[in-house]
């Protein structure tokens, strides 16, 4: 069962529910972030996403409760492999403020800590030069380039960058 908040500095994260749609949505409209997640029909993409069992997400708040962001992330229960994926956006209107760092920082205290995980990744574009600075300022590291990693609007492909963080690594 997911907690029903985990608390940062700057934001809290929550499960996301139904009555998120209008803003999630309208998030993932935005030029910055449908760039790197696509989807041809969002309206649908968001309640397969809410009933999807293995998907767990979070809406990124802002303490006084504005939603900002959208954090998720998927278990790796294979014992021998033990790990969590990770994935989020903020709305571009709230970048530079160190929200993304401080809701990745919560919810990977909540996958060491509660979820006991070893290891966890994220898979940047590799050209996503601010998303990777973000992502080392947490701690993860990169592991190296996925090449021809996910198709863009046009067609063509474009490589990724696979970064992990172990829990040794962590604090």
């Amino acid at each position: 069962m997911a907690p029903s908040f985990l608390t940062g500095h700057l934001v809290r994260l929550r499960p996301v529910r139904e009555a998120d749609r209008e803003r999630i949505v309208a998030m993932r409209r935005t030029e910055v972030v449908r760039a790197r997640w696509r989807g041809d029909d969002l309206e649908t993409e968001f309640e397969a996403d809410l009933a999807d069992d293995e998907l767990h997400q979070f809406a990124i708040e802002l303490l006084a409760g504005e939603v900002v962001g959208m954090i998720q992330f998927a278990d790796g229960d294979d014992p021998e492999y033990r790990h969590a994926s990770v994935d989020l956006f903020v709305d571009p209107a709230h970048h530079r403020r160190g929200i993304a760092t401080d809701a990745i920082r919560t919810l990977v205290d909540h996958l060491f800590d509660q979820r006991g995980h070893h290891r966890l990744v994220i898979d940047p574009a590799a050209d996503n030069e601010a998303a990777i600075r973000c992502y080392e300022r947490v701690g993860f590291r990169a592991v190296g380039i996925m090449r021809s990693y996910e198709r863009q609007a046009d067609g063509s492909w474009a490589d990724g960058l696979l970064m992990e963080m172990l829990r040794s690594d962590w604090r």
